[in-house]
This record gives C-alpha cells, sequence and structure tokens, in this order.
C-alpha cells in the first residue's frame, strides 16, 4: 500500500535512516580552504547531494549542527562555513558573498576540495559528495546571502582573484532554501548589495526556492526584532511570486519550491 501523502510529509520530521558523521576542518589541516567549516555527512557509503549552509548573523555555524544532523540523517552532505568570526559588528556582505563563491569553487576542487577532505581528512571512505545536485541554502543574514549569491550581484568581486586560466568554475546551485532570511534592519537600511528592490518577481531564480519562516521575526522584547516587518521572509515570499501555505511556502505552480 502506498504511503499517505501525510505521512510522507511528516516522515522528514523524524530521524532519517543514515548514520551522521560531523566534522570540522580549517587551513591547518588542508590549506585550500578558504573558511574553517563544519561538514555534516551521512557516515555509510553513498553518493548524496550537497547543500552549502550560511549562517545568520553574529552566529556560530556549529550551533547549526543539531538541524544539520537531521538533514544529514536524510542523506545530504551539509557543509556550513564559518563566514566571519562572532562579536564584532559586520555588515560587510560583499565578502561574505565573495567568500560564498570561493567556497562553491573549492567544493569541486580535485585535490583539496571537498570529496578530498570527506575521504582523507575525515577518514569517511566509500562517502561521495554529488555536486551536481548541489543546493545553496542560509539562515536568517546568510539566507539574504544566499539571495545575493544565486542572483549574481556585486559581481566585481572575482573568485579567482589570480586570475588563473586554469582554476575551474564553480558548481551551478540546482536549488535554494532561504530559513527566516532578513535583509536587513528596515527597507530603509538593507545589507549592500540590496536584494528586495520590491519589483514583482525581482527574486525570480530560475530554480527550486524552498523559504521557511515562523511569522514570528518582528515580535521582539526589549532591543529591535531580529527579522523586521518589510525586509524578513514574508517579504522575501511576496516578491518571488510564492504562495504561502502551513508555515512554509510553495510556488505559484503549487509545487514545493
Amino acid at each position: 500500500m502506498a504511503s499517505s501523502p501525510v505521512a510522507m510529509g511528516t516522515a522528514v520530521f523524524q530521524p532519517g535512516p543514515h548514520p551522521v558523521a560531523a566534522r570540522h576542518v580549517d587551513q591547518s589541516q588542508v590549506s585550500g580552504v578558504p573558511k574553517p567549516l563544519m561538514v555534516v555527512t551521512p557516515a555509510d557509503a553513498g553518493t548524496y547531494p550537497v547543500a552549502l549552509f550560511l549562517h545568520g548573523w553574529n552566529l556560530f555555524s556549529s550551533w547549526c549542527e543539531r538541524l544539520l544532523s537531521h538533514v544529514a540523517s536524510h542523506g545530504f552532505i551539509a557543509v556550513a562555513p564559518q563566514l566571519y568570526g562572532v562579536g564584532a559588528i559586520n555588515f560587510d556582505d560583499p565578502k561574505d558573498i565573495k567568500a560564498t563563491r570561493k567556497l562553491a569553487a573549492w567544493l569541486a576542487d580535485d585535490h583539496q576540495g571537498l570529496a578530498h577532505v570527506i575521504t582523507d581528512v575525515f577518514a569517511l571512505p566509500g562517502v561521495n559528495p554529488d555536486l551536481s545536485r548541489l543546493a545553496l541554502a542560509g539562515h536568517s543574514r546568510g539566507g539574504d546571502t544566499a539571495f545575493a549569491v544565486a542572483l549574481g550581484l556585486d559581481p566585481q568581486h572575482s573568485i579567482n582573484p589570480n586570475n588563473d586560466a586554469a582554476a575551474p568554475p564553480p558548481p551551478k546551485f540546482s536549488a535554494l532554501v532561504a530559513v527566516d532570511p532578513v535583509a536587513g534592519l528596515s527597507k530603509q537600511a538593507q545589507v549592500e548589495p540590496m536584494v528586495l528592490t520590491f519589483k514583482p518577481r525581482s527574486l525570480h531564480l530560475g530554480m527550486p526556492v524552498l523559504v521557511v519562516g515562523t511569522g514570528l521575526g518582528p515580535k521582539h522584547i526589549g532591543g529591535p526584532p531580529c527579522a523586521p516587518a518589510g525586509v524578513n521572509c514574508d517579504r522575501t515570499v511576496k516578491l518571488n511570486g510564492l504562495i504561502k501555505r502551513n508555515g512554509h511556502h510553495l510556488n505559484a505552480s503549487g509545487a514545493l519550491a
């Protein structure tokens, strides 16, 4: 008997069938790694799609280990870089965009890339990343950065500053996931380069897009809200022509995007 849609829908909230390994790597182990990063991967042999996950503002990527371990248990390799240090006020999104592009190119490096790290540094033979199925994901400020990268904003930042003609191009992203994305403090105080132009379908990327938000972003106790109205996930959804339904978002055709 086929599984009911409800059973299939709720199964994603249960742990998946794969054992999971979470490991960290930096330039002291692999000189070519652009940023310190956490890799959360199925520990059993197989070929798995990859998600490059960008942390939120002033957060450690390791704080998402539990979430990414759940994702990995369902057969995904999650790569979570630490884009900048915690504690400093940082609104330098062009720098984060440049780092994300470098990381995407590094993933595919035959000698020091993700496959090398998993097999030779983490000692997980038989675990293979499938970069033909590469998703870009981000939380909060990282969600805004993910959209900026996918939209090709700030193109003057080259992933290849030495103009090395032999350097491989970065792999293409096949999907984007934004978890409660935030574009700035307000419509008038967006992080540069501005992702939200407030034009209809200005965030159409030509790839599946999933936007996840609780709707609680504008609420706050004490300080300013973490996800102010007008620059949070609701605005992102409206500008991408998506339909809001049951706490996640669907594209206008009704397919999960």
